[in-house]
């Protein structure tokens, strides 16, 4: 039997009990008290032409210990400590200058009292990580640490301003960058960004051009921001920095941020930009420099983990509704009309199983985590038979990443070292078209990629309110002195949390969740395997 993350997966145990095989997600730690094994992850990272390596550690742990939970509990709060300025260097605290009581910077950037409250939050403040209590390793989606699944608290770090801040405001430049590909709402945490930096009292804020390479081409300036440069770019898609994949070595980007005498950099990306970030942070405490790195994780397939979801990932599955109804309208349209859908989502379905759900209109949804087959009494193929005979029509929703088993493997790599995938929308619709060729039923297939158009468009209302609060944190935690951390939204509260907690590996779907299984209510459609 194997218990698996619904969506979090923090680390692997294999553990044998009463001769069954349990898979069980743990957080990843190194203890006195636990034995541990250790392999080591490569990240192809945006950051660097090189690869950036993660040690991941694989923990054993003996419940016959009856301090087993106390020792978890310890080896957890050790592995999701915040790195923070003090680490490395003897920096003093001041009182802070944000304020939500005054329109500027409290007493013109001198601070504020501390027994003053103007909405803080306390440096002890935490967030359950995990907040279901599993009766049964059975229980649909169960996350379970031992085969009782035993209830263990699991707290990270609640986000937003503290009373003590590490930096003088006035003596602040602060950078932004944006990397890797377009996704709804990155002018939105840009905008933000500047806005937090100004309420502190920073006047010294740039943008770098075109991610991380910008730091290091000559030919892209600093772009000077402010509350006027920044205040209507939320009303427009894209990025107002531009983005771009790869960039020079993480020495050179460090020596460009020294000699650009940068003290903040907020970085926008995903898991590879996470990366390069904390590849960042960690040669700016080896060279002992006062630089906070802090990252605002970014990314449409919804895919990062530990987090309840990524901004630009509602806007995502709304535009896809698009494509979705007008793949339903042809079908319905059609002579046995079939439409045909492919969304993003190269390793996580999200984006389908959620716009599947959503639109009402998919009789198959297909994502990376569950393999299909084609051809067989139950393959996709003899499914959509049943359809077109029951229905009429059908409407099949497709995540870029599934099925790729059934297409021929590529070498090939993008700027970013990730895999260049087969077209499997393409494969599929080839695949239908002959299939019905074959048993003399005509079929009218419609094909629609909207890739492109679901990324480039601006973010909706749900994801510019994400945007706003992680823009805002992400100031609040650099401010706080904490550096190689990320903010995110972890069971609807904000938090923050360490780097490599969440670039170990992407978030993906569990098939075994209850999200799953609704779509599959919704869809009807059978096992394909």
């Amino acid at each position: 039997m194997a218990i698996t993350s619904s969506t979090n997966t923090i680390g692997l145990l294999n553990l044998q009990t009463n001769g069954k095989h349990w898979n069980m997600d743990l957080p990843l730690f190194r203890s006195s008290h636990l034995k541990v094994r250790r392999f080591k992850r490569i990240f192809k990272c945006a950051s660097q032409v090189n690869d950036i390596s993660v040690e991941v550690v694989k923990p054993e742990i003996d419940f016959k210990d009856p301090d087993w939970k106390k020792h978890f509990q310890e080896d957890f709060d050790n592995r999701f400590r915040l790195p923070h300025l003090t680490d490395i260097l003897d920096v003093k605290p001041r009182p802070t200058t944000f304020s939500l009581k005054s329109r500027g910077p409290l007493g013109d950037g001198n601070g504020a009292p501390m027994d003053t409250w103007y909405g803080y939050v306390n440096d002890d403040d935490r967030a359950l990580l995990k907040v279901i209590k599993f009766a049964s390793p059975n229980s649909a989606g169960a996350e379970c640490i031992d085969p009782d699944c035993s209830w263990v608290e699991q707290w990270v770090h609640r986000a937003g301003p503290r009373k003590q801040i590490y930096y003088e405001p006035k003596e602040v430049k602060a950078a932004i960058v944006t990397c890797g590909g377009l996704c709804p709402g990155l002018n939105d945490v840009i905008r933000q960004i500047v806005f937090t930096l100004e309420k502190y009292g920073v006047k010294n804020i740039v943008g770098i051009q075109f991610g991380y390479r910008g730091f290091c081409d000559e030919n892209l300036r600093e772009v000077p921001l402010s509350h006027q440069v920044v205040q209507n770019i939320n009303l427009a898609g894209g990025s107002l920095l531009g983005v771009s994949r790869g960039g020079p070595s993480i020495s050179d980007i460090v020596d460009s941020i020294q000699a650009k005498a940068i003290d903040m950099l907020f970085v926008l990306g995903g898991n590879g930009t996470h990366a390069g970030a904390n590849a960042i942070h960690d040669e700016c405490r080896k060279r002992k420099m006062k630089v906070s790195v802090v990252g605002v994780p970014k990314t449409i397939d919804n895919d990062i983990q530990l987090m309840d979801k990524t901004f630009g990932f509602d806007t995502a599955v709304e535009e896809a509704q698009r494509a979705i109804n007008s793949a339903y309208i042809e079908a319905q349209s059609a002579y046995h009309g079939i439409g045909l859908v492919k969304l993003m989502g190269r390793s996580s379905g999200f984006i389908a199983m959620h716009a599947s759900l959503s639109s009402g209109q998919i009789d198959i949804c297909l994502i990376p985590e569950v393999p299909f087959k084609l051809e067989g009494p139950n393959g996709l193929l003899q499914h959509l038979e049943h359809l077109i005979k029951t229905k009429g029509k059908a409407v099949v929703c497709v995540a870029e990443g599934a099925g790729q088993e059934l297409l021929q493997k590529s070498a090939a790599l993008d700027a970013s070292g990730n895999v260049v995938l087969g077209d499997i929308g393409v494969h599929i619709q080839q695949q239908i078209k002959r299939h019905f060729k074959n048993i003399g039923v005509p079929a009218d297939v419609k094909y629609i990629d909207p890739t492109y158009m679901v990324r480039a468009c601006r973010a909706n209302a749900s994801d510019a309110i994400l945007c706003t609060v992680l823009g805002q944190n992400a100031v609040h935690g650099a401010f706080a002195g904490f550096s190689g951390i990320t903010t995110g939204i972890c069971n609807i509260h904000y938090v923050y949390l360490p780097i490599p907690e969440v670039i170990r590996s992407p978030r993906r779907v569990d098939p075994n969740s209850r999200m799953w299984h609704r779509c599959l209510t919704s869809t009807g459609q059978p096992d394909f395997c």
